[in-house]
């Protein structure tokens, strides 16, 4: 696919003076910008695109090559890599040249790149009902976060960090042949386009220092296993004034003694006797968040196995939508540790089933009629 002309990229004419070169990169990049388009493919593609149209144009030379040759002037690149983003860039370009002025930034070169600190997740361990019904809980994590005695530069008080003498404050060193060039992380300074002589005794030159935080989360009601909450800016710290990460807190629900969840539907089985089965009741089911049970009509011929919907108590999804149900699944429990009499009034009562001339067993009349076809079609 062609390259788009670069000063259509930029939306400007050829004529264009480097402070309107400099003022389109800063509206575009920051409309763009990853950072500000998580996970859309198209901003990040528009982003990279201004990105290597700004490293052409802002060239003296490579703007001439390019007015006069166009795309073929200049090798079809612009800087290292094509002008690609990666996590390398991180924020270089945008905040240490163009938008200095904005974080502080003083001679254009002279000051040291900003870098946005490390994302963080923390895995967040809930009870059933605190997910369900939403809590506020404290959560403690180590990060590294701002010096508080150097405030972030890394140097020692009463000093600062010098302009690196290697790369003259860019971060990279260049070496150029013709149209070509090849730039390269600078290895003195390690990019950061500034060196420490006199270091902080804190935080040894790092600029951030390992401690414990405490943060408060507050859960929103139906949340579950696999759901993220995103707390801003509370991420590891940047390095030289570079804004914070950003922690992601995954939400893991423990197992629950008697419910189940099952997306906005709740689940749990109960017990049922053999002569209530046979000749209907009521048993009481537990229901989530309740002190009280409610009573469930249970008709007489209940099967094991049987489930029993109660609208409307289950769970409120977290996005949104109808609350779930109760589903109750009644397990007919064997009678086990029988005396004499009561194994001969059982028994007495079989005899009177097999005695009788209508079917008191629907699944196994039903299973007898499956075993008999299949007999029947070895036979075939």
């Amino acid at each position: 696919m062609a390259k788009r002309d670069y000063y259509e990229v930029l939306g400007l004419a050829k004529n264009a003076t480097e402070t309107e070169l400099k003022q389109a990169y800063r509206r575009l990049a920051m409309k763009f910008h990853p950072d500000r388009n998580p996970g859309d493919a198209e901003s990040e593609a528009s982003f990279k695109e201004v990105k290597e149209a700004w490293e052409v144009l802002k060239d003296p030379r490579k703007r001439a090559a390019y007015d006069q040759f166009g795309h073929a002037g200049i090798g079809g690149n612009a800087g290292p890599g094509g002008g690609g983003f990666g996590p390398g860039d991180a924020f270089s370009d945008i905040f240490g040249e163009v938008f200095g002025d904005i974080f502080g930034g003083g001679r254009r070169g002279g000051r040291s790149r900003v870098f946005r600190g490390a994302d963080l997740r923390y895995e967040l361990e809930l009870e059933l009902e605190q997910a369900v019904f939403g809590d506020e809980v404290t959560i403690s994590l180590p990060l590294a976060v701002e010096c508080p005695v150097c405030t972030g530069s890394g140097a020692k008080p009463g000093s600062e960090p010098v302009t690196c003498r290697s790369c003259g404050g860019r971060g990279a060193v260049r070496m150029q042949q013709g149209f070509f060039s090849v730039e390269q992380t600078c290895p003195e300074c390690k990019g950061q386009g500034t060196v420490i002589d006199d270091p902080c005794d804190e935080c040894h030159g790092q600029g951030r220092v390992r401690e414990t935080k405490t943060l408060s989360v507050k859960i929103p009601a139906g949340v579950d296993s696999g759901d993220r909450i995103r707390l801003g800016g509370e991420g590891e710290a940047g390095r030289n004034g570079g804004p914070a990460g950003d922690l992601y807190v995954e939400i893991l629900v423990r197992p629950h003694a008697i419910f189940e969840r099952q997306g906005a539907d709740l689940a749990c089985e109960i017990p049922i006797s053999y002569a209530t089965a046979a000749l209907g009741g009521e048993v009481g089911v537990p229901t989530l968040g309740e002190q009280s049970t409610l009573q469930l009509k249970v008709p007489e011929g209940t099967q094991s196995g049987k489930v029993f919907r109660l609208r409307g108590k289950g769970v409120r999804p977290v996005r949104g939508g109808p609350q779930g149900d109760l589903r109750v699944h009644v397990q007919v429990e064997t009678p086990v540790g029988l005396n004499k009499r009561q194994k001969e009034l059982l028994e007495q009562f079989e005899t009177s089933l097999r005695d009788s001339k209508r079917s008191h067993s629907p699944r196994e009349q039903g299973w007898m009629d499956k075993m008999r076809n299949f007999f029947d079609r070895l036979g075939a």
